[in-house]
This record gives C-alpha cells, sequence and structure tokens, in this order.
C-alpha cells in the first residue's frame, strides 16, 4: 500500500453541505467586466503561458510535451466561486480577482488541465463563472449566472478557433460546472455540424450527463474511438446520493478503467496511477465499477485508508484516475491521426 497523507482526500470530498447563500437577485446584482480573449491575462492556460497546466505530478515519469502536440484541448474547470459571494460581483466570478485565479491555477489547473499536456497544447480560458449557490436556488437567477458564465465558455471557444485552431484535431474537456457549459459548447460547436469531424473526444466529468444528450455523437464503447464522448461521477462503493432521482436516472456513467458503460469491475492493479497529496503520483490509487448510472469506487489505496469516510468523490473525478485518463488521450488521438492522415 503507498503512503500518502488522508487530509488530501478528505479535502477531495464532496462540495460543503455548508452553501453559502446568494441574497440579492440576478438582476439587481451587478456582473462583472466581460472577458477579452485577446489577452494572455484572460486564459488561465495557453500553450506559449507559463501556468499550471504545464505541471507533471512528482514520480510518474510523465513530460510536458504541448510543444510537440498534435491535438489540442479546451478544457472548461469547474466551480472554484464557492466562498461568500462578493459583495460587489455576487452571481459570477470577477476574472480580476488575484486570490480567486490563483485558487483555480492550484487546483483545477493543476490536478485536471495538466492531465492533457502529454498529447495536447492546453487552452483554459478564465471566466465569469457562476458562483455554486447557482446549482442550489429554485430561482431563475441561478440559471441566468450559469448562462453569463456560458456566455464567456463560449466566447472563448469561437476565439480560439479563429486564431489558434488552424484545423487540428481538438479534444473538449471539463468538470462539474465545465461539464454543464462543455455540453451545451457540443451542442452548438460539433453535434452534426463540420466541426465534428475535427473531435477526438470529449471528457465531460462530474455532471450527470444524458446518455441522449446529442443527436449525433454518441458514448464511448472502447478505449481508441474518436468522434465520441464519456462522462462519470465517482462515489464510494454502496453509497446512493440523495439527488439521485433527481439527476442519475438517465445519466451516463463510463468506467475510466475500462472506457464504455459496462459494470464489471475494474480493480485498482488497472489504475496507472492517481495524483494525490504535494500533486504526488500514486499507483493503483483506486478502483472502479459502474452502478446505476453512477460510477462506485472502493476507498483508495493509500496508508490509513481505513480511516477515510468519504462517500462523495467528486473533487476526485479526475484525479483518482489521472493516468489512464492520460494514457486515453494519447491512444484516441493517435487513432485519430492514423485515420485522418
Amino acid at each position: 500500500m503507498k503512503t500518502l497523507g488522508l487530509a488530501f482526500f478528505i479535502f477531495l470530498a464532496g462540495c460543503s453541505s455548508n452553501i453559502q447563500v446568494v441574497s440579492v437577485g440576478f438582476e439587481k446584482a451587478s456582473a462583472p467586466p466581460p472577458p477579452n480573449y485577446s489577452l494572455v491575462n484572460h486564459w488561465a492556460s495557453l500553450p506559449e503561458k507559463r501556468d499550471a497546466a504545464d505541471s507533471v505530478p512528482i514520480n510518474s515519469g510523465y513530460r510536458n510535451d504541448q510543444s510537440t502536440a498534435k491535438a489540442d484541448v479546451f478544457f472548461i474547470y469547474p466551480t472554484i466561486y464557492t466562498g461568500e459571494p462578493s459583495k460587489k460581483f455576487p452571481w459570477n466570478a470577477d476574472l480580476t480577482d488575484v486570490a480567486l485565479n490563483r485558487e483555480i491555477q492550484q487546483s483545477t489547473i493543476l490536478n485536471q488541465a495538466s492531465i492533457f499536456n502529454g498529447s495536447c497544447r492546453v487552452y483554459v480560458p478564465y471566466y465569469r463563472q457562476a458562483h455554486l449557490y447557482a446549482f442550489y436556488t429554485s430561482q431563475d437567477d441561478g440559471a441566468k449566472a450559469l448562462d453569463l458564465a456560458y456566455q464567456d465558455v463560449r466566447a472563448a471557444f469561437q476565439f480560439y478557433l479563429e486564431h489558434y485552431n488552424n484545423g487540428r484535431p481538438i479534444i473538449i474537456a471539463s468538470h462539474s460546472q465545465g461539464s454543464y457549459h462543455g455540453m451545451r459548447l457540443i451542442r452548438d460547436f460539433f453535434d452534426g455540424k463540420e466541426l465534428q469531424k475535427q473531435l477526438v473526444m470529449a471528457y465531460l466529468v462530474g455532471r450527470a450527463i444524458p446518455r441522449d444528450a446529442f443527436a449525433f455523437i454518441k458514448p464511448t464503447e472502447r478505449p481508441d474511438e474518436t468522434g465520441v464522448w464519456a462522462s462519470w461521477n465517482t462515489f464510494a462503493r454502496g453509497y446512493i446520493p440523495d439527488t439521485y432521482d433527481r439527476y442519475y436516472p438517465q445519466a451516463l456513467s463510463i468506467n475510466p478503467l475500462l472506457w464504455n458503460a459496462g459494470e464489471d469491475f475494474a480493480s485498482k492493479d488497472l489504475n496507472t496511477g492517481g495524483v494525490g497529496l504535494k500533486f504526488t503520483m500514486v499507483p493503483h490509487l483506486a478502483d472502479a465499477q459502474n452502478h446505476a448510472n453512477m460510477l462506485w469506487t472502493n476507498k483508495p489505496y493509500v496508508k490509513g485508508r481505513a480511516w477515510l469516510r468519504t462517500k462523495v468523490w467528486h473533487r476526485a473525478d479526475m484525479n483518482l484516475y489521472y493516468g489512464n485518463i492520460r494514457n486515453n488521450v494519447a491512444l484516441r488521438i493517435d487513432r485519430f491521426m492514423s485515420l485522418h492522415p
């Protein structure tokens, strides 16, 4: 069993139940200034920019190969705006918030976007993400905040297409709120459209995506398929969330160790490495099995695992399977290039 501090895995438990409330209505709140994607500092990650997406985990042996990558990834990060709402801009994040941008770099860009730097040039826009409360309110305010956030994501992707892509193969990758926007992006730009020909894969992780989310793009059934998509939401084995009936009956779950929607158990021996404390690679960190449109996992195989009580592994959806995702990206790109020489 590998030695790894438990503190990191406690941190990677699901979102706090202490949700900060946005008390002012969306229409009465001020919105932050919109981004200008011609400015480098409005991108969290660019291939030519030094940022956390250039990192590789300790003890992994990986390299940042963006300079020779044959494909691009457009990554949409999850909700990091979760604390006390800003008095000035309560519903959507301010792109000039230095502390929030630092947290974005040190969390999701480091632990998630870096997965793709071995085979892709990495593009990640800062965007006016909706506050976490947008997913909990029953009012229209949350939907409006999410729509504002998506308009930024859409504008960033349009800028990417016009200024960076140059016809290269594309991977869309996202987590949580990012996958909410990623699903819309796929529908607007790829599904049944000319750009679908450039789609290698869509990793829409950490959100319950319906099996029929797209008309022309199907879920993956094999590790080397291209032009397909995958999604999963990770919970402790035996756990059914209170929100199950609301989100999961129609959802798709793809096992990131097997890359299909079957319910076969995948042992930790198939896990080439997850990322844990201090951005360190840990071989055989977690197993995986689809169950009732969710992904179940036993406790991560770390020292002291008996003390873990986590039921919701939402924040670790990608950390637990970091190496397998990274290898799968490379496999699908190689397959795509062989089909489109």
